[in-house]
This record gives C-alpha cells, structure tokens and sequence, in this order.
C-alpha cells in the first residue's frame, strides 16, 4: 500500500474547485486499483505555501508520497504566473531533498474561473502519478 500526504491550498475556497479536487483525489486514492490511503492532509492558504506542508509531509516516515493540489486564477497582474513558479520550483525542490515523490497538482497559471473549475480532475491524475511513482521507485530503494 501506498501512504499518501495531501497538501490543499484553500486559497479562493468560497468557489469550490480545491475542495473538489480534494475528493477527486479522495476517490483516486480509494480506487481499489491504486492499493493506496490518504494517510494526513494539511489545508494552506495558498499554492505559494504548499512546499513548507509537503516539506513536513515528506519528512515522515509514514508517507510515502506527497500531492500539493491548488488553483492559481489569473488576476490583472502577473501575479499568478509568480505564485505557480515559486510553488513549482518549492516542491521539486522538496521532491529532490527528502527522496519522496512531490506530485503536482496544482493547475494555472493563466486560467480562468472556469478553465480552473474543468481542470478539478487534476486532482485525481496527481494522486495516481505519485502512487505510480512510489511504486516505481520502491523497486529501486537501495
């Protein structure tokens, strides 16, 4: 079995699409193909601070393998485009330094509300790449 941490930015939660990305995750997780368990969730305000909770996530014994789930909108600035880097970069990051597969799914930059809310399956294709993922890579632990 695969021990999962589920990082969800909650940032924009009146609009549901992280809180159903949450249960696309949930349901990917419970599949009984994928013989994996969401074992710990942090809530954070944001994707730009997803990297510090996977960060926690990863160092735990019990996990197996981290999911950072987030929706970064486009607003009137460049903002968005900022925010998705630094997140991006935080993770691989984390992924790299603790030897524990980060998935990323967190969509945007550059969409819309709407484009966000197609996209809340990406929560499901996360927790199956990391779950394919820590598979793989438990073939190889040394």
């Amino acid at each position: 079995m695969v021990a999962l941490g589920l990082v969800v930015a909650q940032f924009n939660k009146e609009r549901p699409v992280t809180q159903e990305m949450q249960a696309r995750a949930r349901e990917a997780a419970a599949d009984a193909d994928t013989d994996a368990e969401i074992v710990e969730t942090i809530e954070v305000p944001g994707s730009y601070d997803a990297p510090l909770a996977a960060d926690r996530l990863a160092r735990r014994e019990d996990i197996d393998a981290v999911v950072a789930l987030g929706a970064i909108v486009t607003g009137d600035t460049d903002h968005d485009r900022v925010i998705a880097d630094a997140a991006a970069q935080g993770l691989t990051d984390v992924s790299l330094k603790r030897d524990t597969p980060v998935a990323l799914g967190i969509t945007g930059p550059g969409m819309s509300q709407a484009e966000a809310e197609e996209r809340i399956d990406y929560g499901a294709s996360a927790v199956r790449s990391a779950i394919s993922l820590a598979g793989e890579l438990q073939d190889y632990d040394t």
